[in-house]
């Protein structure tokens, strides 16, 4: 289970209260309609720092309304807006106010604007920005029947399209965490790779062979994952307080949770703990039991694939016995990447980096900092001069056109 957290652990590790529940506590709306003013991510999060941000809504081919946020810097208007469009795309059981939780001066989503970029802001299915479905509630089973493979393939590949035919422009990608999985994934798809000028990508994760977080080790050798299916349970949602003695119940006498974050990320050197009860405000968000199902099957099995529904379905579904698997080969070499990873992240491990290198057909950009923990790529006070700033070096001169 090591690997799963590598995304659903960057927040798991806010809150000592885990709960997986199927009841419709997510504060989502399946009404597109009450996503606007005070609850919008723009009214709540950008606007009252002063910067230019609309509200936008993509339909998926499935039928998901996704949340989308354009923003520009306080000196800019949306409607002249020049810079390249770039799209940050978040991690498991976060959403678009990741990037914008600290100050303007440290938030990635505040820094691109003010350095000009066409900045668009994505917010996955389930997520509390997000608008729900045109015809499934939230509460219904159906919902919640997916995983990263259609959040890779449907919700950023359309997100991809409307700023591509918005902009009339190709678009950089910034992804951390889950968000590196569903971009890796995605880029190997031709009709969605032709769409994106260039990659960054923070804490980078296709393969999760190596992680070493202690309670994140622990729920895989519980088999955490049949534990949620054997409940019935289809959503996953860390807000509510039902379940806080199963967190309890993994680390007694077994893992030492006494540094909780850490216990599930590794050591993060520069994230301002301080701010941990604003952090809680808006962390974390809802995802589903099949997404932490297919992340478990990564782990066990060792691959990047497509989800494992068993021989037989597998066969209905693939036409072959085993799901197909992601063909990192098969991103194109010309398409420019950069890849920012730590020393200290106990979810993103270096030996797991090194074999995503191994198969791709480029030689990325690297940035490797040796103290940075998984939280850090995201929330490090520092991660302003340590990396965004060579994340911009990056775009600026990797822009083909």
């Amino acid at each position: 289970m090591d690997k799963f957290s590598a995304f659903l652990l960057p927040f798991l590790c806010f809150f000592i209260s885990l709960f997986l529940s199927d009841a419709d506590l997510t504060g989502n709306s399946s009404d597109p309609g009450l996503a606007s003013s005070f609850h919008s991510l723009c009214a709540q999060l950008i606007e009252p720092n002063g910067y230019f941000c609309s509200e936008h809504t993509v339909q998926t081919k499935d039928g998901y309304l996704l949340a989308l946020q354009r923003v520009s810097s306080r000196t800019d208007d949306l409607r002249v807006q020049q810079g390249h469009p770039v799209l940050l795309q978040h991690g498991l059981f976060m959403a678009g106010d990741a990037w914008f939780l600290d100050s303007t001066e440290q938030s990635l989503g505040f820094i691109l604007a003010d350095q000009g970029f066409d900045v668009w802001v994505g917010n996955v299915r389930g997520t509390r920005w997000s608008h729900g479905h045109i015809s499934l509630l939230e509460t219904d089973k159906e919902f919640w029947e997916w995983s990263w493979q259609e959040l890779a393939l449907y919700d950023l590949a359309e997100m991809l399209h409307y700023i591509h035919t918005v902009t009339s422009s190709k678009v950089f990608i910034v992804g951390h965490s889950q968000g590196t999985i569903m971009s890796l994934a995605a880029l190997t798809q031709s009709d969605i790779v032709e769409m994106v000028e260039a990659a960054a990508l923070l804490s980078p994760i296709s393969y999760l062979e190596h992680v070493s977080a202690p309670l994140v080790l622990r729920m895989v050798a519980m088999h955490l994952d049949q534990m949620v299916l054997a409940l019935g349970l289809h959503q996953l949602n860390f807000r509510s307080d039902v379940l806080v003695n199963l967190v309890e119940s993994l680390c007694d006498g077994q893992v030492d949770c006494n540094d909780f974050l850490s216990s599930i990320t590794g050591k993060n050197c520069c994230f301002n703990i301080t701010r941990m009860n604003f952090y809680l405000d808006y962390e974390p968000h809802p995802s589903s039991v099949k997404n932490l199902r297919h992340l478990f099957q990564m782990i066990r099995q060792g691959t990047f694939s497509q989800y494992d529904y068993g021989i037989l379905k597998n066969l209905v579904t693939y036409g072959q016995f085993k799901p197909p698997a992601f063909d990192l080969n098969s991103i194109p070499k010309s398409l420019p990447l950069w890849m920012s990873y730590g020393g200290n992240d106990a979810l993103a491990d270096i030996t797991d980096v090194q074999h995503t290198l191994e198969e791709l057909s480029s030689k990325p950009e690297l940035l490797y900092l040796e103290n940075y923990g998984h939280i850090d790529f995201l929330l490090s006070i520092k991660a302003n001069r340590d990396i965004y700033d060579h994340m911009i070096r990056f775009f600026r001169g990797g822009k083909l056109g």
